[in-house]
């Protein structure tokens, strides 16, 4: 029994076979008919710790100084449960005598099921194809264009809020680098919503114990799309809760008149095991519903324990949504120590805040999508996209949301012009405008080119910082991470060729998902995202060369493969 954190289990009969006993020279392991049960989540990174775990052990029973392990997903993941794991363990140095007598033996049905499971069956990839997928996987990794245009991105041109001066000028720089490579550059128009942050300060004006004319400052952030307090502020009493639980439980009229609190705190144990995403479900219900909750309940205003992982008093923004039918109030995230602060207090005697917030918002702006295609040598008709969002957050500078998104995309299509590779299809780049503050850029884009659908052979899209990829998530038939395997097994070589099956994977390419396009994204690191993610933080510092170059080679060899391979991607 090879046990994970949070009750992730996987029951291998080797296990204690390797674990008490000398491995042979040459053998090879296989684990099959395993069954995983997730309490919580969707993906499978605790079990790949604890796969990995096999493979350490493995490794440091054998005799070999230089084996090489595979994953071997089954494809058969769901929501709570993955079942029928393969996981296969080979030596790649020399064979030993146990194995030498067969070399001219019939092949067994033991050899050629592990034949089918390392190669995947037949190739949709020539070996001459695989060997470019390496070039760009190389290249990807030396080549300093992403990190240099991110750094421009960041440093140079700073936050870009929808409707904002410094989401048109990264418009027309990323356009302008585009048209450099010699790609066809189309500026796709989308209307945004120009939301601006004004004041925003808080301070604790009464509670137990307080010394005479004492204040405690309070550090919170508006969220997106909040309306503002009257000029001079609103003071009210807090009521705090920790979950909708306690607040339904609450006696009727409690909240009315008063500023609600929502004290959900993030699952840092949960995101330190790779579940960052999970972590971050968990509690940004409350920063998108809450606000209408409280004002249902007659709530002054709401605010909502900041939804990440780095406490040093980092407010944490993003939008919240407003219902059509309730009132809307003011509505922030305070930092997780001022709402520790918060609920202590208040657990002690009435405890009233005075909170000011002076958000603007403006009538809708026009702004684009930044379209820039790789024409196909044979059928340029076809595409496959590779996209980030182009937009951000104004607290930091979005380097990991999604400045790194947007410019592992660019390297794709940078490494093609150097390598001087022109797939079949027509490799399409795109830098997404406003998907923070309602992916309207994405709906703009559906409803110009949701009729050619079926002429989108595939979607990617990066969305989740930065830092190292293990592989990729996959969205659509049941056998499409099968039939990727040959490109997860180029990818092996940077730590990234597992193939996750997954129900969707980018907030911009859903709509192409939902029409049947295959879908994409990396697998990512996640442990450290969420410290950083929508706060003053998210800077340029925050991105790691080495990282952002490996989430590159992903992009750079998937959209190859997709728009290479002899017949599309399965669908």
């Amino acid at each position: 029994m090879i046990t994970s954190p949070k009750g992730w289990n996987v029951q291998c009969s080797v296990y204690q076979y390797i674990q008490s006993r000398p491995l042979p020279s040459g053998c090879f392991v296989a684990c099959t008919g395993t069954s995983v049960h997730s309490p919580n989540a969707v993906g499978n990174q605790p079990l790949d710790k604890a796969i990995h775990k096999l493979f350490l052990m493995f490794r440091r029973k054998c005799a070999q100084k230089s084996p090489k392990f595979s994953v071997l997903p089954s494809g058969m993941d769901s929501l709570r449960k993955c079942c029928a794991l393969i996981v296969i363990g080979v030596l790649a140095s020399g064979m030993g005598t146990r194995c030498s007598t067969a070399q001219n033996a019939p092949a067994s049905p033991q050899s050629t099921i592990l034949d089918r499971l390392l190669a995947g069956g037949k190739s949709a990839w020539t070996p001459e194809q695989i060997e470019a997928m390496e070039r760009l996987r190389d290249a990807a990794l030396k080549n300093p264009y992403a990190l240099d245009e991110l750094r421009h991105l960041t440093d140079n041109i700073g936050p870009r809020l929808s409707g904002s001066p410094q989401a048109q000028q990264a418009v027309d720089y990323i356009a302008q680098e585009m048209r450099a490579l010699g790609a066809e550059v189309t500026l796709e128009k989308a209307m945004v919503p120009h939301w601006v942050r004004g004041v925003e300060t808080a301070e604790v004006v009464s509670w137990p114990g307080q010394a005479p004319g004492a204040s405690q400052k309070v550090v919170l952030t508006a969220l997106g799309g909040s309306v503002a307090t009257p000029a001079e502020g609103l003071t009210a009493e807090v009521v705090v809760v920790d979950d909708w639980q306690q607040l339904h439980a609450l006696p009727a009229g409690t909240v009315k008149g008063k500023i609600l609190l929502f004290n959900h705190k993030f699952d840092k144990e949960l995101a330190a095991e790779g579940h960052g995403g999970e972590a971050y479900g968990g509690g940004v219900v409350y920063r998108g519903e809450g606000p209408s909750a409280g004002a249902a309940l007659g709530a002054v205003a709401v605010l909502v324990r900041s939804v990440g992982g780095a406490d040093y008093r980092l407010p944490h923004t993003g939008l919240t949504d407003y219902a059509p039918d309730v009132a809307k109030i003011p509505a922030a995230a305070v930092a997780a120590e001022d709402a520790d602060l918060l609920k202590d207090l208040a657990g002690q005697g009435p405890v009233t805040l005075h909170l000011t917030l002076t958000p603007q918002t403006l009538p809708y702006a026009q702004s684009y999508n930044v379209i820039a295609d790789w024409k196909g040598s044979e059928h340029p008709e076809q595409l496959v996209v590779v996209s980030g969002h182009l937009d951000s957050w104004d607290l930091g500078t979005g380097a990991i949301d999604d400045g790194a998104g947007v410019t592992v995309s660019m390297q794709a299509i940078h490494l093609l012009k150097v390598l001087g590779i022109h797939p079949r299809r027509t490799v399409r780049f795109i830098a997404w405008m406003s998907e923070e503050e309602g992916s309207e850029g994405a709906a703009a884009y559906i409803a110009e080119h949701g009729t050619e659908a079926a002429n989108h052979i595939g979607a990617i899209e990066s969305d989740l910082g930065a830092d190292h990829p293990t592989g990729i998530y996959c969205a659509g038939r049941h056998d499409l991470s099968q039939w990727l395997r040959p490109v997860g097994q180029v990818l092996d070589a940077i730590g990234a060729g597992g193939l996750v099956d997954a129900g969707g994977t980018g907030e911009d390419i859903s709509g192409l998902t939902e029409k049947g396009v295959p879908s994409f994204a990396p697998v990512q690191d996640s442990r450290f995202y969420f410290n950083y993610h929508h706060t003053a933080a998210d800077t340029f510092d925050k991105v790691d060369p080495r990282h952002l170059n490996e989430n590159a080679a992903v992009m750079a060899v998937l959209a190859y493969a997709l728009a290479d391979s002899a017949e599309p991607a399965p669908r």
